[in-house]
């Protein structure tokens, strides 16, 4: 089986408007955005585990590179897999408050402050990991994916997923002004706001291509598929082809089995 068999049933259109209703929910209401955003993931990352293993992540431990404030971690308990959260800013780890206290209620759940571009773990120590839109915010991508698959067993589970720079969401809270140029939109945002953007073009947000994504996966003999997250299954295809998928792939997963 194809280890991407099991999601694309569930890659529908209704799923993915659904998921772009509750983005509007992002800056007003983040419990809730991130809440669906989660529970999307864990649904995600269970099937394709179920894919390539053939039985559910039930008690497997998953690392989650940039946890953040930890609304992910209640998802994955949910799913009886055993979550450990790093996230190296601890405002950003209690942002949510109640979101880190009630995932850390669950059975099997940790958090660590650490930096995905140095995990502080051993190598073949997890049998999943995830990074979920973070690697646009570091300023070497390619470092962070390289620890998550030092960190995971072969023949387990890394999942990469991140924000294609030239996408429509590529910009972040500075929306299409990012089109103008990284540094301008940036500028242009301060201008507007009185204050840089928490996603600041050069020091916490980076242009990440498809490309590179694509090609880095390539080089480390692991990679075994890449999709679009939000598309429906039969939106997947501009994934192969250059140049159109740096403007409609807006967040790529690349899925990668260490051996």
């Amino acid at each position: 089986m194809v280890v991407t068999d099991l999601f694309a049933r569930r890659a529908t259109l209704a799923r993915s408007l659904r998921l772009l209703s509750e983005f509007r929910y992002e800056q007003p209401d983040p419990a809730r955005f991130y809440g669906a955003l989660a529970a999307d993931t864990a649904v995600m990352v269970s099937d394709l585990w179920l894919a390539a293993h053939g039985e559910p992540p039930v008690g497997r431990i998953l690392l989650d590179v940039g946890g953040g404030p930890g609304f992910f971690a209640a998802a994955f308990a949910d799913a009886g897999v055993r979550y450990v959260g790093v996230e190296p800013d601890p405002s950003e780890m209690h942002a949510a408050g109640s979101a880190v206290g009630q995932g850390a209620q669950k059975t099997g759940v940790e958090f660590v402050r650490a930096s995905g571009m140095a995990l502080p773990f051993a190598d073949d120590s997890v049998d999943i990991c995830l990074s979920s839109n973070v690697a646009e915010h570091v300023p070497q991508p390619w470092q962070l994916g390289g620890e998550m698959l030092r960190v995971t067993k072969p023949g387990g589970l890394a999942v990469l997923s991140y924000t294609v720079w030239l996408g429509p969401f590529g910009g972040h809270e500075m929306g299409l002004t990012h089109y103008l140029g990284g540094a301008r939109a940036a500028a242009r945002y301060a201008r507007k706001h009185g204050h840089r953007a928490k996603n600041d073009y050069g020091s916490s947000l980076f242009a990440v291509s498809a490309a590179d994504g694509l090609n880095w996966a390539a080089s480390t003999g692991a990679a075994v598929a890449a999709f679009p997250r939000y598309h429906p299954r039969w939106g997947w295809w501009p994934t192969s082809v250059p140049v159109l998928r740096e403007f409609l792939v807006s967040n790529l997963v690349l899925v990668l089995v260490p051996r």
